[in-house]
């Protein structure tokens, strides 16, 4: 599956659990670990929890590769790895604190205009 679909399939997958301020960045020639970095947060463990458990669940019912998910228990910052697509679902706190749109700033983002918030 491309880049492209496995960003939107992540992508409305937080949507469905009203992430908020959902982003993408191109990160190709910018960070080896991935091509597109997605990133959202949730306003508590809960809500954090429901949408990183989305995300793994549309990405396997799509027939992507989930390689791994860090942090879930915690639910503070949790990563999932889907290969050229890695996904930050953030505790409002910790995005705030973290602040990888900053860190990354050289990162173009990536359109997002399919219907997600």
């Amino acid at each position: 599956m491309d880049q492209a679909s496995i960003l939107k399939i992540a992508a409305e997958a937080c949507d469905d659990k009203r992430a908020e301020d959902i982003i993408a960045m191109n990160m190709q020639g910018i960070s080896l670990v991935a091509d597109y970095f997605l990133i959202c947060h949730g306003n508590s463990d809960k809500q954090v929890q429901a949408i990183a458990r989305e995300i793994k669940d549309q990405a396997e019912e799509n027939g992507i590769s989930v390689k791994k998910m860090e942090g879930f228990d915690e639910a503070r910052w949790v990563l999932i790895d889907l290969g050229d697509v890695v996904v930050h679902v953030f505790h409002k706190e910790e995005r705030g604190y973290y602040n990888l749109e900053k860190l990354w700033g050289d990162a173009p983002p990536e359109d997002l205009s399919f219907g997600v918030n």
